[in-house]
C-alpha cells in the first residue's frame, strides 16, 4: 500500500473515531420527574343576621320621643379565613313626609349604643348618633375593636359574633314636630378585613 493510501485511510479512520465520539456525547442516563403544585386562594365572607323582619336589624313603624328600640344582631364568618377587623358603614335617607323639617336631621335625634354581655351583665361598647355614626372616620367604626376592647385573634373562620345594639328616638324636651310623619332608611355595610399573611 502506497504512503498516500496509507495516509489517507489514516485521516479516514480518525475521522470515524472523532464522529463516534462526538456522537457518544449525546448518549446519557436522564431521568425526568414533574411535580404539580397549587395555589388556592380561601374566601373572605361574613353575613350578619338581625331579629327583624327580612332579616334586617330593626323594622320598626310609629315611634315617637323617648322610645327605645333593643335588637340583637350576629356577624357571622362563614368563610375560610378569619377576619381582623370588621369596618361599619352607616348610610340614612330621610324622608321629610311634610316638607318642614326645616334642616333639621332626623338622624341627629337617633341615638345608637351597641351593647355586648360581659359576665351576665351589659356594657355599653360605643355610644354615638345615626348621624355622627355615618361621617365617622373608618377606623372609628371596627366592630370588632368595640367587643370588649377588641379582640386579638379576631373573628375566627366558621364562628360567630353577637351585638346588642340600642337605638333610641332621643327627647330633647323640645319641640320635635316637624318629624311627625317623616321616615328614616338605615343601611349598614359591613366590611369584613382579613389577617395578617403568615408564612405556609
Amino acid at each position: 500500500m502506497s504512503l498516500k493510501k496509507k495516509l489517507a485511510m489514516g485521516i479516514a479512520t480518525g475521522a470515524l473515531a472523532v464522529s463516534m465520539i462526538g456522537g457518544g456525547t449525546y448518549a446519557y442516563f436522564n431521568d425526568v420527574e414533574v411535580n404539580n403544585s397549587s395555589f388556592a386562594a380561601g374566601t373572605l365572607d361574613i353575613n350578619v343576621t338581625g331579629g327583624d323582619a327580612a332579616n334586617a336589624i330593626i323594622d320598626v313603624k310609629n315611634i315617637k320621643p323617648g322610645d327605645t328600640m333593643t335588637r340583637n344582631f350576629t356577624l357571622n364568618n362563614i368563610g375560610s379565613l378569619d377576619v381582623s377587623k370588621v369596618f361599619l358603614t352607616s348610610k340614612y335617607t330621610v324622608t321629610d313626609a311634610n316638607g318642614n323639617n326645616a334642616g333639621a336631621d332626623f338622624g341627629e335625634h337617633i341615638k345608637v349604643k351597641f351593647i355586648v354581655n360581659k359576665d351576665k351583665k351589659t356594657e355599653v361598647v360605643h355610644e354615638t348618633t345615626l348621624k355622627d355614626l355615618s361621617k365617622s372616620d373608618v377606623v372609628d367604626r371596627d366592630l370588632l375593636g368595640w367587643i370588649l376592647g377588641g379582640e386579638p385573634d379576631g373573628l375566627k373562620a366558621k364562628t360567630s359574633d353577637s351585638l346588642t345594639v340600642k337605638f333610641e328616638f332621643v327627647d330633647n324636651g323640645k319641640d320635635q314636630n316637624v318629624f311627625q310623619g317623616d321616615s328614616l332608611q338605615l343601611e349598614w355595610t359591613f366590611d369584613a378585613k382579613q389577617t395578617a399573611g403568615t408564612a405556609k
